[in-house]
């Protein structure tokens, strides 16, 4: 069965879409990331806390990041593939 010639576009334009807002929430993650640590950096510092809690805080940071760099590549490589006819 042929499909409409306006499918491919449009699906290509839903992919880009859906690119755009997953670069937005990665966008969003890393500069919430940053706040939050600079602030509970900050904040440990004034209350005193023992440095647990400091590491604690660098490892929610370290795990964000990673998540956003994966996503990120993931997004890279799908463009990378459709630009290339593969996808």
């Amino acid at each position: 069965m042929a499909r409409p010639a306006g499918h491919a576009a449009s699906q290509a334009d839903r992919a880009a879409a859906a690119d755009a807002r997953q670069m937005r929430l990665v966008a969003v993650v890393i500069a919430a990331t940053m706040a939050l640590w600079l602030g509970v950096q900050w904040l440990g510092g004034q209350q005193g806390w023992p440095a647990k809690y400091a590491f604690l805080a660098d490892l929610a940071a370290i795990g964000a990041l990673i998540w956003s760099l994966l996503v990120t590549f993931r997004i890279w490589r799908r463009r990378k593939a459709s630009s290339q006819g593969q996808g």
